[in-house]
């Protein structure tokens, strides 16, 4: 399962038929004297954004083509075309890239999900379970998505004890979130026990 291409976006327009950016990046300072500069990746495919000859884009459509990338401890060491010297990188400081979103039609050949597409929907146990719960009952609502590389789905909860609501973490892979169904307006679980407030 691979849960979304990015954990953030930004619609490029109102028409719900425009492709939505994603945001890959964010441009830190110079780096050495020929151009290069650091770049903080909010992506979870750095190798592919950052590939030569990769094209991001600002939110008013300035594009810029990677020449080459190198991976430096939690950031990224990118050169751009045309950028060339340490005076054009030091103006780049602070400028965030994106690209156009897969579409939609691609993401679900691919089982993957923006957070959007997550949020909102309602928890159910996977038949099956492993804490003999009921299969199909209800136990809460996805109220946001963490992480990058590992994301995890944040779970507002309505099966605690006493009726008390609680918020619960699970990681999004496929041996603990067995099913997402979009359509339906669902996700199934099969968490181990003490993993999530109210369940076993």
């Amino acid at each position: 399962m691979s849960p979304s291409r990015s954990t953030n976006h930004d619609p490029q327009g109102p028409d719900p038929q425009q492709r939505r950016l994603l945001r890959v990046c964010r441009i830190g300072r110079a780096q050495g004297l020929k151009g290069e500069v650091n770049v903080y990746a909010y992506t979870d495919e750095p190798e592919r954004r950052f590939a030569p000859g990769s094209r991001l884009q600002t939110k008013d459509g300035q594009v810029f083509t990677v020449v080459s990338s190198r991976r430096f401890k939690q950031r990224w060491i990118v050169l751009f075309k045309g950028v060339e010297d340490r005076n054009a990188s030091e103006a780049l400081n602070g400028i965030e890239l994106y690209v156009l979103a897969d579409p939609a039609d691609e993401l679900a050949q691919e089982d993957a999900w923006y957070p959007e597409d997550l949020i909102g929907l309602e928890v159910r146990m996977a038949p099956g379970n492993s804490l003999g719960e009921p299969s199909g009952r209800v136990v809460g609502q996805v109220s946001d998505v963490h992480g990058i590389a590992q994301q995890q789905l944040q779970i507002h909860m309505t099966a605690a004890e006493d009726n008390e609501e609680a918020e619960g973490l699970i990681p999004f892979v496929e041996a603990l979130v067995p099913q997402v169904d979009i359509e339906n307006g669902y996700v199934a679980i099969d968490p181990p026990g003490g993993l999530l407030p109210g369940l076993g």
